[in-house]
This record gives structure tokens, sequence and C-alpha cells, in this order.
């Protein structure tokens, strides 16, 4: 089912002929209604100079969200999907009806800034070489979430990661090849890839090196159409002129033993279509055992740990507590 109406447009500049919009901002959704309506509020809160339109992908929710964004908001494009047909597959059929010059990939449990839009597309203007930028992600309690700025997942980069050897030598390159947690957050600099969180890329990127692998369901797409961006010769940009508060796995929390899964599902279907030919069988059933001991050890934590209670937390407290680690 596909439910299209015509679309809120903010600011007075005109789009270019080829294209009806300058952005068009694509949220996939799951059993996340009230995120997402906090989401799509700070989104039309956004204070920007050119046209956007927002096309949300509902995957076959059942907590009234199709319902309430249709009420709450009647300006959105919303495709409802009959299935949960997972991340990339849903932000590849927003992609279909896509009109903007940019895409941005926004997750549900996000709330952007005033100037988040503005600033984005600022950047990108200025520098058309880049085919995809994101900025700073905050997370609730005011950390940052260290997956808007990565380096590919090499098997050397995830072994550190994943065994803690990164979290040994923060100070150090050599180990911290995955999450670059030797470079400051609070500087801007080109990096290996981005979070699907919060993605800008253009049009011209998408057009050349497609969409997002529907091999992958929700995990490692991000990392995969970053990869294929930068060998097609695109840069990719870590801005953090602004930022936005990623209230993390708001859907994932509902089916812990499937996200697990699709997690470590993701990792070897990104090391078999990238990595494999490049090393030895060896290496690359080191690497299919690490994996395999690693979602087993997931399991068995999951199994042996009580069950935590998170308190929630407010967007407004959420937005004082990130705007404190935030240097604009």
């Amino acid at each position: 089912m596909v439910e299209t109406v015509d679309p809120l447009l903010r600011g007075e500049l005109k789009t270019s002929s080829k294209y009806d919009f300058d952005v068009s901002i694509i949220i996939v959704n799951y059993n996340t209604r009230e995120l997402t309506l906090d989401c799509l509020a700070s989104v039309y809160e956004s204070l920007t100079s050119f046209q956007y339109e927002i096309i949300v992908v509902d995957n076959a929710s059942h907590d009234g969200s199709v319902e309430a964004i249709r009420r709450g908001y009647p300006a959105v494009k919303l495709i409802a999907n009959r299935d949960n047909t997972g991340f990339a597959v849903a932000n590849n059929q927003g992609m279909d009806i896509a009109e903007g010059r940019y895409i941005l990939l926004l997750n549900s449990d996000t709330v952007v800034q005033r100037n988040t839009l503005e600033i984005m597309v600022g950047f990108m203007d200025r520098h058309p070489e880049m085919g995809a930028s994101g900025c700073k992600v905050i997370l609730p309690d005011g950390s940052l979430d260290k997956a808007c700025k990565r380096g590919f997942p090499t098997p050397s980069a995830s072994f550190y990661y994943a065994f803690g050897i990164s979290r040994l030598f923060p100070d150090q390159p050599k180990y911290n090849q995955y999450q670059l947690g030797h470079l400051s957050p609070d500087d801007e600099y080109p990096v290996d890839c981005l979070v699907g969180a919060f993605m800008l890329v253009r049009r011209e990127t998408i057009d050349q090196v497609g969409g997002l692998d529907e091999t992958f369901f929700m995990y490692g797409e991000d990392i995969d159409w970053c990869y294929r961006i930068k060998e097609a010769g695109w840069g990719i940009y870590y801005y953090p002129r602004t930022y936005i508060v990623h209230y993390k796995g708001g859907s994932a929390r509902r089916k812990p033993l499937k996200i697990t899964y699709e997690f470590h599902r993701a990792m070897w279907v990104f090391h078999r279509k990238h990595y494999a030919r490049k090393y030895s069988m060896f290496m690359n059933a080191s690497v299919w055992l690490g994996i395999s001991l690693k979602f087993t050890l997931s399991l068995l934590r999951s199994k042996l740990s009580p069950p935590i209670r998170k308190k929630s937390v407010s967007r407004v407290k959420a937005e004082k507590e990130a705007s404190t680690e935030v240097n604009l």
C-alpha cells in the first residue's frame, strides 16, 4: 500500500529544474510511533532556505504508527508495507519515489536540531566532490554515538575492536581503525563510513553506485553503501558543525535474538562481499570463526544477564544533555 500527498514545502529557494526538491528525507518506521512523531516534529521545526519532502516507510507496524502519522502529518509521503522488509529494502522503496537532489537517510529514533538540515545541505553544495556526509550523532546521555564516524571493518580493524584492544590503546591509530577513537569528534575530516541514522547522499552518487544492498536486513548496509561510494571515487565526510540526538535501538529492542543474529550476519556478508577474495582461505576461516564466537558469546550474555529496565529520557532532557557535549 502506498499513500502519497502533496508534501509540505519550506523556504523560498527554487529547486533545480531536474529535481522537484532539494532534499528527500527518508524515515523507516517499525513500531516506534512516538519516536517517529518526535522525529517528524523536529524536522518540521527546521529552519531551512530550501525545499524538502519527507517520505516515511512503515514496515508493518502494529502500534498505530500509520494512523498516527497520517493523522498528525498528512503532508508526509507514506508507504505502508504489509511485511517487515528490513531497513535496506524500505529505504530503497523511499528512494524509488524520492524527488530530491539529495537523499537523507534519517532514523525514526532521532531528533534533528533546527540548523542541522541547513548546515549539512550547505556543506554538500560547497563540496561537489563529496558523495555523502554526516553530522555529529549524540546519544541521550550526551555521549557520542561512535558509529557516526568509522573506518572500514577490515579483518585487523575488526579484531582490534571486537577484542577490546582499541580500548587499551585509545590514542593509537593502528588499533583504532574502526571507530577512529584517536580522532576528536569535534573536528571535521574525511572518513570511510557514516551511520545510516543520518546520512546525506548526493543523487548523482546514488545514480552511479545504486541503492542499499538488500542482502542486509538492518545492519551493515550503511557500511556497504559507503564502501561502494568510495570505490566509485566519491568523498565521504564527517562534519560535526551540527548534531542530532539518537535514541538508539528504538525498534531493535523488540526482538533481541533476531537483532543479534542480523548484526553478526551482516559482518560476514560484508566480509564475503568485499574482502574474501583479497585474503587467504585461512584468514577468511579465522574471520568466520571470530564472528561465530562473538555471536555465541552475545547469545550467552543475553541469556545469563537479567533484564535491564532503562529509564526513559525525555526529548527535552536529552537535547539539553547532548548540547553540552557539542562544540559548534
